[in-house]
């Protein structure tokens, strides 16, 4: 049996080898004919599997967005119906407060109504000097053992303020049981002459009381307000204020040079001549106008230095910066 192969091979091997050879690239050519097919159906298989994992990932992923969806809009839902439900919580609450609010204030004004500790036992006046405290007690018509809140601070302040001399009024309640008021006045600067009686003014042209005496203020003479407009609480007329305004510069020129409370009396007649009256010095200044009113005044007082004892009028009522020379007329007996 061995040696009938032996024989076979050799017989291949002197005449069949290229038959044999043959055979064995068919054979390798099919082997690699299946392997390639094999190769091609599993990458169709890979392909198909690639494919139904892109579909279902798709499928999935549509999904996902469906479900997020739907959450989310269960979640606005929801969280709709949480802040409704906040908000009604919170406008309860606040109602609550409210009403608790309201009846801690209720009850805690119908205490300070109603309790003697809010009584008024003090009535304090203060930078009062031209009025009296108990005058000013009286114009506020407020009282002693009656409520601190059962007034009005501007009707007290509207009753204070009905006399003249009061300019400003602060109304302040120190608890439990002290009222404090506080006023600023108008103080008298100059005086009217006034169907025999003077009526005082102050620098806003104020008239603040008529009374007998002068209280040694400046006479105002001359001014253009009717008699009947003289009442306390009134004020000068426009004419007057305007001129009053002139008085003032020339009492802060008097001022400067220290003759101030000498002047007795201040003529405005006219704007154009204004005069005043030293009466210590039995001396009349005749000013002009209210121009160069410093240099006039200074003219004057050196005229008076060099005039003691003598009465008479002063003249520096003309133009000092073109040569006018101020001079002295001595009074004259007769």
């Amino acid at each position: 049996m061995k040696s009938k192969q032996t024989n076979m091979n050799l017989y291949y091997m002197k005449n069949g080898q290229d038959s044999k050879k043959e055979t064995i690239d068919d054979m390798m050519k099919r082997k690699k004919a299946k392997e390639r097919e094999k190769r091609i159906k599993q990458r169709k298989l890979e392909m198909q599997e690639n494919d139904f994992d892109l579909d279902t990932e798709t499928v999935i992923q549509m999904t996902n967005k469906n479900k997020i969806k739907k959450e989310e809009i269960k979640r606005k839902e929801l969280n709709k119906k949480e802040q409704k439900r906040r908000k009604r919580n919170r406008k309860i609450k606040l109602f609550l407060k409210f009403i608790f609010l309201v009846g801690i204030i209720a009850g805690g004004t119908a205490f300070a109504f109603t309790s003697p500790i809010f009584n008024i036992k003090h009535i304090e006046v203060l930078n009062s000097s031209q009025v009296s405290t108990e005058t000013i007690t009286s114009l506020s018509n407020l009282k002693q053992d009656e409520n601190i809140f059962k007034f009005t601070k501007s009707s007290v302040i509207k009753n204070i303020k009905e006399n003249a001399y009061i300019e400003n009024v602060k109304i302040k309640r120190k608890i439990p049981n002290t009222i404090q008021i506080d006023v600023e006045e108008r103080m008298p600067k100059y005086s009217l002459d006034f169907m025999g009686k003077y009526a005082y003014i102050n620098t806003q042209g104020y008239i603040l009381e008529i009374s007998e005496d002068n209280k040694g203020l400046p006479i105002v003479q001359g001014i253009a307000t009717s008699e009947e407009q003289i009442a306390p609480n009134n004020r000068l007329n426009n004419e007057d204020l305007n001129k009053l305004e002139d008085i003032i510069k020339i009492m802060n020129a008097t001022r400067e040079n220290n003759i101030d409370l000498k002047v007795t009396s201040i003529d405005i007649t006219n704007e154009n001549e204004y005069s005043i009256y030293l009466e210590e010095e039995k001396k009349k200044i005749h000013l002009g106008d209210n121009s160069n009113l410093t240099n006039k005044i200074l003219h004057a007082v050196a005229i008076i230095e060099q005039t003691k004892n003598h009465e008479g009028e002063i003249f520096v009522n003309g133009d000092l910066n073109n040569k006018f020379r101020p001079y002295f007329r001595e009074k004259v007996e007769v």
